[in-house]
Order: structure tokens, then sequence, then C-alpha cells
């Protein structure tokens, strides 16, 4: 008879943050890219907040550290990941990264069908893009002009609705390009931002058997839906695809805190306490987008205070023994930076001088010299 092994809440989250470089930073001159494919990709809408998530993770490591991997080692590349949103990713992980999320089903356009592209249209878009960026760095502007000189005057249309704008037609698919490996981010020019072709990358096979157990190694125990919402995808294909990866022996079933969970064949071993120590996120940390259940990483109060309308990242977290125990926010002036830091919890003499640490630690990255006030937030999110 076999027995399902049964994993605590402490166990996973000190077991992800081990596995994160959360439980300790990663050793002086580990490479700035191991760290980011650690995470599976440091979110970087706001390049900033990517430096701080990869930086609080590497000892001696700053935003120039992660820059040089970016711009000048191409050791990073920034691009579109999970969710559509753009991320950091390292190099080597770009091949499987394509591969498994062009395999993601899409579901339906919520565009109006007057607006939508094709499969087809999407795929010539697809090869305009690539073609126009090979070798090249252009910005947004130059890129839309050789998208419909490439395609024709229907990718141009001025139809997509954003921030009080029209886009262009083709810019829906803009996402899809990057994780087809046709676009990725180039260094800004002044302040617009560049688009180039990164490295073509060879075919990947069984890239979502192995993207599934990349995952689950950085944040399982985990469940179908939770690995469909940490990528945008729907319940239903996520289920199956467990089912199938189950059924191959490539996954197994474990009971976490009473619910059926999963993790990759194999990896049982968790440690024995929970995990400890304070830790200062950025905004849309990987720990905090991929960590659940949700109501276990923001116990009580903070998922109130730390949540922007039930989704994580909105805020920059103060982390406690593993779970969410507070918010913060800096405001840069010049070469120093303020960190006001609201904790949920009343901290003890350890965990205060650890805060004291982590916001040096702060500074450190950022390249300024930090103060630290404890006190309310009074910034909402995104801010």
């Amino acid at each position: 008879m076999t027995t399902t092994r049964k994993i605590t809440w402490d166990a996973a989250s000190a077991r992800r943050a081990e596995r994160q470089f959360l439980a300790g930073p990663a050793e002086t001159g580990t490479p700035v890219a191991e760290v980011a494919g650690a995470m599976l990709g440091a979110h970087a809408q706001v390049l900033s907040a990517a430096e701080v998530s990869v930086g609080m993770r590497a000892d001696g490591v700053t935003r120039a550290d992660v820059r040089a991997a970016l711009w000048d080692e191409r050791s990073l590349i920034k691009t579109y990941g999970p969710r559509g949103t753009v991320h950091l990713l390292a190099a080597r992980d770009l091949p499987l990264f394509s591969a498994a999320l062009t395999a993601v089903p899409t579901g339906p356009s919520p565009l109006p069908p007057g607006v939508r592209l094709t499969e087809e249209q999407a795929g010539q878009v697809f090869a305009a893009i690539g073609d126009a960026l090979d070798g090249r760095f252009l910005t947004l502007d130059e890129l839309s002009e050789e998208v419909v000189a490439r395609t024709g005057p229907w990718a141009g249309d001025r139809v997509m609705p954003a921030f009080q704008d029209l886009w262009p037609r083709w810019r829906q698919v803009m996402h899809r390009a990057g994780w087809a490996g046709a676009l990725c981010f180039g260094p800004n020019r002044g302040r617009k931002v560049t688009y180039t072709r990164p490295p073509r990358a060879e075919s990947v096979a069984d890239a979502l058997g192995t993207f599934v157990c990349r995952y689950l190694h950085a944040y399982g125990p985990a469940t179908p839906q939770h690995f469909a919402k940490w990528l945008a995808a729907p319940p239903g294909w996520a289920t199956a695809l467990f089912g199938e990866l189950a059924a191959e022996g490539r996954v197994e079933e474990v009971d976490f805190e009473g619910t059926p969970a999963w993790v990759a064949a194999g990896d049982t071993g968790f440690p024995e306490g929970p995990a400890r120590g304070v830790r200062l996120l950025p905004y849309f940390d990987a720990y905090v987008i991929a960590g659940q259940p949700r109501e276990r990483l923001f116990p009580g109060a903070a998922y109130e205070r730390a949540l922007g309308g039930g989704q994580a990242g909105t805020y920059p977290v103060l982390l406690v023994d593993g779970v969410v125990a507070g918010v913060w926010h800096q405001r840069r002036r010049g070469r120093r930076t303020t960190v006001t830091v609201e904790p949920l919890t009343r901290l003890t003499a350890r965990q205060e001088r650890e805060l004291g640490e982590q916001v040096e630690r702060v500074g450190e990255v950022l390249e300024a010299a930090p103060e630290l006030v404890v006190g309310e937030v009074t910034v909402g999110p995104h801010a």
C-alpha cells in the first residue's frame, strides 16, 4: 500500500526559501543568471524591481551587475514571460520558455471580432517582427513601420484600445512574438525602449513536462490550479497536463496541508523546520507571485494590507519567517534612499536587527545610502 507523503506549510515555505536564495543569499561570484533561473525569471515590468529581486538574493550583487548581465554579457534576456508580462530570464532558459509558453492555450481573445488578428495574421506578424529585428535595435515606432511594411495596412490599423489611446492592430500579439523568440528588449535609446531579436533557439523536446518539473522544483508542492494561475493558463488544460505527467511517472502526488498537490517525481525531501529570517522583497517578486496558497503566504492582516484586490505583488513586502508580515516603500533622492517599513506584527530584537541589515542591502543593490523609517506606508499599490 502506497502512503501519500504529508507536507506542511512550514516545510514547503522553508524549501521554497532555500531554492529561491531567500534562506541565505547566493555566494559571492554566483552568476546573476543562475539566481534569475532559480526564480524562473524576475518580473521586470519595472526594471529596478527586478534588480532588487535578483540583488537581494546574491551577496555583493548591485543593479550595475544585473544590467551588465542583461546588456553586456547577455546572460540575461529581458522579454515576455509567464502571464505575458515582462521578465528577466536566464538566456540559457530561453529555448525552454519559448517552447513551453507557445504550447499554452491562449483562450479566446477579449477584443471585439473586428479588432482581432487571425492565427494566420499573427504568424505573419511574428515573421515580420523577427525579420525586422534581426541584428537591429528598433524603437516601437520604427518596429511598427517595419511590421506594416512587411505584412499590410491591416496590421497598422489603430483599433486596439489602450491607455486612452488606440494602438496598431499588430500589438495585440506582441507578447506572443516574445514567446515565439521573434522579439526581446534591447537597451534604451535615450528614454525610448528598443527591441531586438534574441539568439535563435534550438527546439526543446518535452518542453511542457520539463517546464512543469522546473516550476514544481521551485514552488512545489502545487496544484494544477496554482500552476495555471502562475502561468495565466486554462485550469482544465493544466489539470489534464498534470494527469499526463503523473501517468508517465514525471510527477507524484503529496498531501499538502490536507490538499492533494504535486511535486516532481522523487523530489520529496523537505526541511524539518519553518523558514527563518527577515527579508525585503520588491514589487511582483517571484516568491510572492508564485507562492500558494495565498491565505498561508499572506496570513491575517497581511491578506488585506499587502494584496491589491487579491493580487500579489502590488506592494513590496516584508517577509518574516517565510510569510508576509508587512509592506514597505523606498523613495530615492539623489544618492540617498529612504526605506519606510510598515510591520504588521511586533518584531523581536533579532528581527529588528535583521530588518536593518536588509535595508542596508537594499541600499547596496540600488547603489544608494539607505535610511530606515519604521512607520505607516502611505502610498498605494504600484507606487
